[in-house]
């Protein structure tokens, strides 16, 4: 567990060793305490209570999630059990103690076939898969308190975590070919960037749904060229579908998020993907 040094600052953060959840740590410093899975068994509804309850945050961001969508096929109980159950009793938490709840949530949300104009936080969501089901749930329950704000973003990638960048790179000096789903268009998104625009907007009075991604769009495959082509690695990649993929549970085939209304409120700057690509590789070389 990492704890405040400042006590009079409350921040709880949950999944405070995945990717976000230790970049939110990392920018906070001090003044966050910071939960793994270790310190609170989200699937444990008596664990959830008693935490908040000990630590009278003035602010969770709830950055745990259950996301091996594949698995979640099989293990549909605890999905549910950590996506959805435990930000019902986190929301019921927050109010006790009059803490104002910030929760992730993912583009996974929307899986409408035929899609081709980004979503809005005023479009129907039509998850697809148990994952993005339990998300979606998760959401419902957290906008149960009007004082909670749920953040939807997508495709993450950063310093210390398995992540798409990480994987392609890795391959990409072990094989000479890699085959890249090519028909999932979507929007990867710097955790760095995400991260400063959620410690933004746990800080303001925003409540509600938002989305907060980086800008513009592209396909998996298109994705992998460009880490390939600024990485100045020779990989032949050939692009496939996603049923020549054959992964168990359903992905979307279109999920970009529009950011207007978040850019509208004036905070941290979310840049185009492959201009923020570019900005982590970069500093992934220099480290």
């Amino acid at each position: 567990m990492t704890k405040a040094d400042d006590t009079s600052s409350r921040v709880l953060v949950t999944g405070a060793s995945g990717q976000l959840g230790s970049a939110l740590i990392r920018r906070l410093g001090g003044v966050a305490i910071g939960l793994t899975r270790a310190d609170l068994d989200l699937a444990d509804p008596q664990a959830i209570r008693d935490c908040v309850r000990r630590h009278s945050p003035q602010v969770v961001i709830n950055a745990a999630a259950y996301t091996q969508v594949d698995q979640a096929e099989q293990e549909s109980e605890r999905c549910f059990a950590i996506n959805a159950a435990a930000v019902e009793v986190l929301t019921e938490a927050c109010q006790n103690v009059g803490a104002r709840l910030v929760h992730i949530s993912t583009d996974y949300v929307f899986g409408e076939p035929g899609q081709r104009q980004p979503f809005t936080e005023s479009d129907p969501p039509c998850p697809r898969g148990v994952y993005a089901c339990s998300k979606q749930e998760g959401e419902l329950q957290a906008l149960r308190d009007p004082q909670s704000l749920v953040i939807r973003t997508c495709g993450l990638y950063g310093h210390g975590g398995r992540n798409f960048v990480e994987t392609m790179l890795r391959l990409g000096q072990e094989r000479d070919r890699l085959r890249v789903v090519d028909d999932q268009v979507c929007t990867p998104s710097s955790v760095e960037q995400v991260a400063a625009a959620v410690l933004w907007l746990a800080r303001s009075r925003q409540t509600g749904l938002l989305h907060v991604a980086n800008q513009g769009a592209t396909t998996w495959f298109g994705f992998a060229a460009e880490i390939f082509h600024r990485s100045e690695l020779a990989v032949e990649l050939e692009p496939i579908t996603t049923a020549q993929y054959g992964a168990p549970a359903p992905r979307p085939a279109y999920s970009v998020l529009d950011t207007s209304l978040f850019q509208s409120l004036g905070g941290p700057g979310l840049s185009a993907w492959d201009a923020a690509l570019a900005e982590y590789l970069a500093a992934r070389s220099s480290s």
